[in-house]
């Protein structure tokens, strides 16, 4: 993450495309990032119509500074072809594309992207679901420095059901924090898997604490009612904002030019103190342009 690129991702709300309501309401709402569903939310034969109105979605330019991402059907079925170059002719910021197995298929959906004429900062994201996905990480996450792959999403639903494992946080524990140092590696975003229960908040603050911890960008959401808990627990805390700007303060202060470390309130401070600290900041002021 650069101080001029960032752009916060701390709740990423699913919606499903073939439900007009929902779209409309998405215009209203705080999340981060919308991700018109093609996928998991919508009935086989709802694909087509579908399609069509997260692509008028896409271009109605109605959505202020969200970010819009499509979230695609596989590559294995029947409307990956179609959705994939709807998606990129209409003007999505990303492209989020389940069942995501290896490189090889990064290389292939970045390539069919550049034929389907996506815009050059058009991105492709990748669904973390599936056990071969777990274990070829390394070499997916190295697509980040040469194709269009720019971030990771948490499918802990489909996880389980392919791991025969039951649903229990804990048994996804080192998934998680593989996949944080992958994406970190080759400065991937990394966003957590959706929390099931929406009428319990504690869980879902939970999850999201957790999560921050372990160094994940933000969460992705099934209902309105997430999104505040997520904003929220993603953003930079007050105290840590104020530690971050006491830093900066400190460093630009004339006695201390040309240190590599120094003390601030009496904790020895370095320049990796530094860069954290001017991220930080940066990424609480992305987040208040976000509502602006």
């Amino acid at each position: 993450m650069t101080q001029t690129n960032y752009r916060p991702r701390r709740s990423c709300l699913y919606m499903p495309a073939s439900n007009s309501r929902a779209l409309e309401k998405a215009k209203s709402l705080a999340a981060d990032t919308i991700i018109f569903d093609l996928e998991d939310a919508v009935a086989p034969d709802a694909k087509d119509d579908a399609r069509e109105q997260a692509c008028a979605a896409l271009q109605s330019g109605a959505y202020g500074n969200r970010e819009l991402v499509v979230r695609i059907n596989a590559t294995d079925t029947p409307w990956f072809a179609q959705d994939l170059k709807k998606a990129c002719r209409s003007g999505a910021d990303a492209v989020l594309v389940p069942k995501i197995l290896s490189a090889e298929d990064i290389v292939t959906i970045s390539d069919l992207m550049d034929e389907y004429d996506a815009a050059r900062n058009s991105k492709l994201w990748a669904m973390i679901e599936m056990p071969l996905a777990i274990l070829n990480l390394p070499q997916i996450a190295a697509l980040g420095t040469q194709k269009r792959l720019t971030g990771f999403v948490m499918g802990f639903n489909d996880l389980a059901k392919e791991m025969h494992a039951d649903h229990d946080r804990a048994n996804f524990a080192s998934v998680m924090t593989q996949t944080v140092i992958a994406a970190r590696a080759y400065g991937i975003e990394v966003i957590d898997s959706v929390y099931n229960d929406f009428n319990d908040p504690d869980g879902l603050e939970a999850e999201c604490l957790e999560a921050r911890r372990l160094g994940f960008d933000g969460k992705s959401l099934i209902h309105p009612v997430q999104i505040e808990t997520a904003n929220r627990i993603f953003a930079p805390q007050a105290e840590a904002l104020a530690e971050a700007e006491a830093i900066i303060a400190a460093f630009r202060d004339p006695v201390n030019a040309g240190k590599g470390v120094i003390v601030v309130d009496g904790k020895m401070t370095e320049l990796l103190h530094l860069k954290q600290a001017r991220q930080l900041v940066a990424t609480a002021a992305a987040i208040e342009a976000l509502a602006k």
